[in-house]
């Protein structure tokens, strides 16, 4: 049976509880510092508290450490794992080697900021002693089965959010363009600013378009495939999105996964405990996004530059003085106040929606035909945050009554067992069947974050008067003791070999600024082996007084910005 873990991110200890109610068999989360992301930083003490929740559901908690360290940062880094490993997380994400020799009983995983796109480079990281890899997101389905059959390590595949336009962990642009260093948490994302394309001639080819900004990965529909292919875990990114975002995409991939499951039951399992039910309908349409891809997938090419900021809505018809008519993209389309849109260029909040016409304030660039995305259903937010959904851990209840008392016994779906037995009046019900049938309607209740199922029952002689006080009081004593017993979360990991190299990660750039998978040429259909004429290269980006070269390593069909000349 092989076990499927939903990993979610967490910007908060909140967040995190957000993301296990609705669905996440594991949470990701930075510690107050080296956490690959400066805006995301928790105390551990709240990280102690996420664990705490967790494990009532078997869920697991991950705390990214996953920096690049500076020698002098060493004895903070060994203290903040050490805190970390005292308030119960199960595993560290890390880049660093260095980092390794301060693991003490948790397992390390490999960053995606390791840039793992082959099988060498995952068995580099294995041997010293890696107990889980997270792969590079441009690789193809064909190229993550060889890595999965490569190792005996864990492997973990981001499945959802926002793309890097870089290969991850080897981003120098945003530290060249600012000095702030994306492998110190301080990336300033200079691939979601507006650029000019020009030729070598110093003519304009685009302006003003975000050239390097990527749609959003999604696979929703592609978990089967990445399953069967050895991937262990589904990961979404986003640890800086706010908890609607994170509930909305939770939900859609657990009920996904769920589905998974229960098409193979003998086949997969759920890593951790617990169903959700209730609550909102997940919608991915409605989460900001700019626009969905499956990347490299399919080891094909696509259209992969961004596209607004979430679900196309229509295009500006007209404007007024306060305002404009939206020509909605179908028919059905309902907008309400407050609602967020973007456009190329640009994004603002409506004040009132009146059917079709939109009202808010002035808006730079808006003209009539521009295309607009909604990134804020007010509507969906209300629901998200009215209808929450509910994670239950079921529980199995036997209840035999004979000579004056009753036993019951309760087995939770994780295995945990708890007993109980009740002395019994001498009272006779007056009316049998109702008796049975409340007993039955009690004991069947939600109790805390357990939901009792309807009890088997043994009967021996009449039926006793079983007050409804003294039922609900049994079951809350139930769930007091299951509460008792420690959660065991089911065993996930591969094995690890053991460490028999010196394998040693390189972080320099050799000049570089960025590689990439994705590129420019072949996006605007400018690429050689598309049948178009080249046109006078290099290529450059203008930003304002920077320019930055373009060139293209066709052989590996491969990217690379530098400091333009």
């Amino acid at each position: 049976m092989k076990m499927l873990e939903l990993l979610a991110p967490a910007r908060t200890a909140e967040i995190g509880i957000a993301a296990i109610d609705c669905g996440a068999d594991a949470v990701y989360i930075a510690g107050p510092a080296f956490g690959a992301r400066q805006a995301a930083g928790n105390s551990v003490e709240d990280i102690a508290r996420l664990c705490a929740y967790a494990r009532q559901f078997g869920v697991r908690i991950y705390a990214t450490v996953n920096t690049l360290l500076e020698p002098e940062e060493i004895p903070e880094a060994r203290q903040l794992v050490k805190a970390l490993d005292q308030a119960g997380v199960d595993a560290l994400i890390v880049q660093d080697p260095v980092v390794l020799s301060m693991s003490g009983s948790l397992i390390m995983h490999a960053s995606t900021q390791c840039a793992i796109r082959t099988p060498e480079k995952a068995q580099g990281l294995e041997s010293l002693g890696f107990g889980r890899i997270v792969l590079e997101r441009e690789l193809s389905l064909e190229q993550i089965h060889s890595i999965c059959a490569a190792v005996h390590t864990e492997i973990e595949c981001f499945v959802h959010g926002a793309l890097c336009v870089c290969y991850s962990g080897q981003c120098y642009l945003s530290e060249y363009l600012t000095g702030r260093s994306a492998n110190r948490g301080a990336c300033a994302q200079p691939c979601r600013s507006l650029y000019d394309l020009e030729d070598a001639q110093g003519r304009t080819l685009v302006r003003n378009k975000a050239l390097l900004s990527l749609k959003d990965y999604n696979l929703l529909n592609r978990l089967q495939e990445l399953a069967d292919a050895g991937v262990n875990s589904f990961k979404i990114e986003g640890r800086l999105k706010g908890e609607s975002y994170v509930r909305n995409v939770v939900k859609a991939y657990s009920e996904a996964l769920d589905a998974l499951v229960a098409r193979y039951p003998e086949q997969y399992a759920r890593a951790s405990f617990g169903h959700v039910r209730g609550g909102f309908t997940p919608d991915l349409n409605k989460t900001f996004n700019r626009g969905y891809t499956e990347l490299f997938l399919d080891g094909k090419r696509g259209q992969w530059a961004a596209e607004g900021g979430g679900e196309y809505v229509g295009t500006v018809h007209r404007l007024l003085r306060d305002g404009f008519v939206l020509d909605p993209a179908q028919k059905g389309i309902q907008l309400a106040n407050g609602d967020g849109f973007t456009f190329e260029g640009g994004g603002f909040r409506a004040d009132v929606c009146n059917g079709y016409t939109v009202y808010c304030k002035k808006v730079e660039g808006l003209v009539p035909g521009t295309k607009l995305y909604r990134n804020i259903s007010a509507a969906f937010e209300r629901q998200l945050n009215a209808a929450l959904p509910a994670r239950e851990i079921d529980v199995q209840l036997w209840v035999e009554i004979k000579k004056g008392r009753m036993d019951v016994r309760a087995v939770s779906e994780d295995g945990r067992v708890a007993e109980l037995q009740m002395d019994l009046s001498a009272d006779i019900a007056r009316d049998p069947e109702r008796m049975l049938q409340s007993l039955k309607e009690q004991l069947a209740k939600r109790s805390g974050h357990y939901a009792f199922q309807t009890p088997s029952l043994a009967l021996e002689g009449l039926v006793p008067f079983l007050p409804v006080s003294a039922l609900n009081g049994l079951r809350r004593d139930l769930a007091v003791r299951l509460d008792a017993q420690p959660v065991q979360a089911r065993p996930l990991y591969r094995g690890t070999k053991a460490q028999d190299s010196a394998f040693q990660l390189q972080y320099h750039s050799h000049g570089e600024f960025m590689r990439s998978k994705y590129c420019i040429r072949h996006e605007l259909g400018l690429c050689p082996k598309q049948g178009k004429v080249k046109k006078a290269e290099p290529l450059f980006l203008r930003n304002g007084k920077e320019r930055l070269q373009l060139s293209f390593d066709c052989a590996v069909c491969e990217m690379t910005v530098t400091k333009g000349s």
